[in-house]
Formats: structure tokens, C-alpha cells, sequence
């Protein structure tokens, strides 16, 4: 390169230097692709980062075939470009591994810190009781989420150093911004100016709304490993942040995206109040969608995870959208609900502070049963019952004289709802099988039926023993003729 800078007139006579640059292009091209196309670690790597692998591996093979054409100085001059850019290829790859390692130990450390949550939570429930596990993000999801949007913050780096590299070179591009695609007018009155957009203008705005989708879409995961996981927040807090930090990212993109095609907000408001007008007629049920989901992220009436019931439909809050909200039902089905109904109709929420809810038992028993009796076996199927608890203690209550039954309620609570239906199930089989040992009946509907014939005679339907039926077969539609007497012998 001395030579090449001092005496260029001299590289003509280079009889010994260019077969040697020549032989160094081609053993270049030859380490590139191993490491970058043949490599065992990019076989399912992406597709711009195979053709990134290409493009740095057909560098050497155009400064070879420039050094057969005679550009041998300019040949020389680019290759200590492609030196600089070798260096920060390797230490680009050195600090994604580092990155990559540091996100695998700090996930890990997250599933572990999970798992130690989940065993504490069982601990306290104690043994014969189950522990809900509040649904939370998947780690492999926030890994991948994490790696994308680290990666994108390294590819952005090395591009901003390989345009430090070839600044010299990148500048033949400048023509882009002499290409005029509109005008705009910016000021007022005297100050009045045409302002033009060039190519250059619209590449830059692509730009943003791509930094700006990949933001959006992947900082959930990243904030999720980084700082949600070490901060004290429920699940519904570190969603409901996420959520909002992404409409705010989408709100600075699309703003900024504007205001590098020049179009501001003063340009922008008499389309705004024509936008209003039109959402205050065809479209204010999505636009009160839309505000409703704000308010459920605010207000948290609902968060992920809760058990709910809206209507007649009750189920766990899975996803919280912008424009509707997905509510997981008990038979496994994803049930699509409008956020406007959350903030205009009734709504019950389980376990929005406390997941301790009370289990009613009603039922009767005949006139006459021993009803102290009644009252200790029942406190005894729920006090011997291990997903009763203690405290609140079990009451039970004669509450009516009914038409045939002697109205008792048993009141119960449980720590979990999904205690609720086991808990009935085994109360109802310890008071049928406890009554029956004690000869207590359970009241249930009777019914005495009567008949009139034509000449006002009453007849009373009574039931018929099993044993006193007689089955005779029919002849021709006809019950057979008792055999005369005379003719049995």
C-alpha cells in the first residue's frame, strides 16, 4: 500500500506483488466461505444473514476479477476497506455471541426465579390444596423476542461503522437527495418556502417505520428479561406496561415518519376534525374499542390471567388487544369479546383481589328428620374436608319450611376457584352417603295422581309392587282363555 500511495506509476512494473494480492484474494475467498456459508453454526440461519455471508464472500472475488482488468490500484485502495470491514464482521460476531450468552443465562435465571415462585406458592397452599399458576410469558418467546431486537441494535451499529469505513465511497450516492419527488410549503406569509422531499427523504422515513415495527413488535421480550423480571410486578402490571410502551413506540414512529415526508400537524388538523366527524358516526364502536382498551390497561379492571364472568360467559383473561379482548372459557376455546363491554356491562371478577370465594349448598330434608343431626353431619362434611378453610369457618343455616322439605344451607369457602366444583363433589357424596347411614331422607318432589271416570267415580293411582306383576302374552291382540277346570287333569 506505501508503494501503491507514493509511486502508483510503479505498480505496472509489480511483476512479483500481483500474483501474491492475487493469491491472497483467492485464499480470502476461500476462509470467507467456510466461515460465513459452509459453517456448521449457519446452517439454519436466516436469509439476510446467508445473503450478508454472500456479500462479504464476493468482495474478494470483485477485487480479484478488478486486478485481471487492470484496476490495480484501485484494487489495492478498496482492500484496505475490506480489512476494516473484516475486523468489524469478526468483532460484530464476537458481541452478538457475548449478547447472546449473557440472554440465555438472564432467561435462565428467569425460569429458575419462576419455578422458585411457583414452589413457594404451593408451599404456602399447602399439600391436599392446588395452586392456580398465573399465566406469564413463555421464555422461549421472550428469548426469541430479545435475540431479534438485540441483533437489530447490532446490526445497526455495524452499519453505522461500515458507512464510517466506506464514507468516501457512499458519497456517490448523494445524487439521491437532487431527485425531487414533491415539494411542500413550511412558514407563512413572508416566510413562506418551498421545501423539497428527495429520495433520500423517502429512504429515511422506511427506515423509521422499520426500527420502528421491530421496536413494537419485539421490546416486549427484551423489557420482560431486563427489568420487568427484577422488579416486584404481577403479570398483569408487566403486560399492561409492555403494551402501552408499544402503542407510545407506534405513536413516535408514525409522528416522525410524517415529519420526515413533511407532513405536520398543521397541515394534519383539518384532516384530523374530518377523521373525528367520520369516527363519530361509522366508526365509534371501534373507536370505543380502542379507548375502552386503553382504560382496561389503566384502570386494570381485568388482568391477564383473571378469572371473569361477563354476561353468561366466564372464562381467563388470555391477551388484551387494542381492539377486543381473547377470554379462554373452561372448555378450552378462545372467545373473542369487545373491550366496550368491559367498561359498559356488568362484570364479576373472581380474582382481581383475592381468589377466596364462598361455595353455597343447598338442600332439603323430610318433615320430621332429627335437624340437629342434620346440622352436625353437615359441618362434618365440610370441616373434614381439606379444600374447606378453616377461616372463614363453614356455617350452616335452617332457612325455610318449604312445600315438602326442610330448607337448610351450608356455606363454605374455598382458597382457589378451581376448588369450587371438586368441593361440592365431594361434600354432596359425604352427605348422601352419611344420611343414608343416619336414615335421613332428602326431600325431593311428590306428585299423587288421581282419575275421574264419566260417573264421578275417583280412583287413586297407587304404585304396584315389582313381585305382584303378572306378564300374560297375547293372542291375536287378545289375552289367552283360562283352560276350563274340568280339563286341568
Amino acid at each position: 500500500m506505501a508503494v501503491a500511495e507514493l509511486q502508483p506509476a510503479a505498480l505496472a512494473d509489480d511483476v512479483i506483488g500481483m500474483p501474491v494480492v492475487l493469491t491472497c484474494y483467492a485464499l480470502m475467498t476461500l476462509l470467507l466461505s467456510r466461515l460465513l456459508i459452509s459453517s456448521p453454526t449457519h446452517e439454519n440461519a436466516s436469509l439476510f444473514r446467508k445473503l450478508v455471508g454472500i456479500l462479504f464472500t464476493a468482495l474478494p472475488v470483485a477485487l480479484f476479477v478488478a486486478v485481471c482488468f487492470g484496476y490495480y490500484y484501485t484494487a489495492l485502495k478498496l482492500s484496505d476497506r475490506l480489512i476494516n470491514t473484516l475486523y468489524l464482521l469478526m468483532f460484530w460476531l464476537v458481541i452478538e455471541a457475548t449478547f447472546v450468552r449473557g440472554l440465555s443465562v438472564a432467561a435462565r435465571r428467569l425460569a429458575y426465579q419462576r419455578a422458585l415462585a411457583k414452589r413457594q406458592a404451593a408451599k404456602e397452599a399447602g399439600d391436599g390444596e392446588g395452586v392456580i399458576e398465573e399465566p406469564s410469558m413463555d421464555i422461549e418467546k421472550v428469548n426469541e423476542q430479545s435475540l431479534r431486537l438485540i441483533r437489530l441494535a447490532l446490526l445497526g451499529g455495524f452499519m453505522a461503522a461500515l458507512y464510517w469505513v466506506w464514507a468516501d465511497l457512499i458519497t456517490v450516492f448523494s445524487y439521491l437527495d437532487n431527485v425531487t419527488l414533491y415539494e411542500y410549503t413550511s412558514g407563512t406569509g413572508a416566510n413562506m418556502s418551498m421545501v423539497p422531499i428527495s429520495i433520500g427523504d423517502m429512504l429515511g422515513a422506511l427506515i423509521i417505520i422499520g426500527i420502528t415495527f421491530a421496536l413494537a413488535r419485539n421490546l416486549p421480550g427484551l423489557l420482560e428479561v431486563f427489568v420487568l423480571s427484577k422488579l416486584n410486578l404481577a403479570q398483569g402490571s408487566a403486560y399492561a406496561t409492555t403494551t402501552l410502551l408499544s402503542y407510545v413506540i407506534a405513536g413516535v414512529g408514525f409522528v416522525s415518519t410524517l415529519s420526515t415526508l413533511g407532513v405536520s400537524w398543521d397541515k394534519l388538523q383539518w384532516l384530523v376534525a374530518a377523521l373525528s366527524v367520520g369516527l363519530g358516526f361509522g366508526m365509534q364502536e371501534i373507536f370505543a374499542n380502542f379507548i375502552s382498551g386503553i382504560m382496561i390497561l389503566f384502570e386494570r379492571p381485568v388482568r391477564i390471567g383473571d378469572t371473569i364472568t361477563i354476561g353468561n360467559l366466564s372464562g381467563t383473561v388470555s391477551k388484551i388487544r387494542i381492539r377486543a379482548t381473547t377470554i379462554t372459557d373452561f372448555d378450552r376455546k378462545d372467545i373473542i369479546v369487545p373491550n366496550k363491554t368491559f367498561i359498559t356491562g356488568q362484570l364479576i371478577n373472581w380474582s382481581l383481589t383475592d381468589t377466596i370465594t364462598r361455595v353455597t349448598l343447598k338442600l332439603g330434608v323430610d318433615y320430621g328428620s332429627d335437624l340437629d343431626l342434620v346440622k352436625e353431619l353437615l359441618l362434618k362434611a365440610a370441616r373434614d374436608n381439606p379444600r374447606v378453610l378453616k377461616d372463614p369457618e363453614p356455617h350452616v343455616y335452617f332457612l325455610n319450611f318449604g312445600e315438602s322439605t326442610l330448607d337448610h344451607e351450608l356455606r363454605m369457602h374455598v382458597r382457589d376457584l378451581g376448588d369450587r366444583n371438586p368441593v361440592l363433589d365431594e361434600v354432596n357424596r359425604f352427605i348422601n352417603r352419611e344420611f343414608k347411614k343416619q336414615h335421613i331422607n332428602i326431600s325431593f318432589r311428590q306428585m299423587e295422581v288421581y282419575l275421574k271416570n264419566l260417573h264421578g267415580q275417583e280412583y287413586k293411582m297407587v304404585p304396584i309392587e315389582p313381585e305382584a306383576k303378572t306378564i300374560v302374552p297375547l293372542v291375536d291382540g287378545k289375552p289367552p282363555q283360562e283352560p276350563p277346570a274340568a280339563k286341568l287333569d
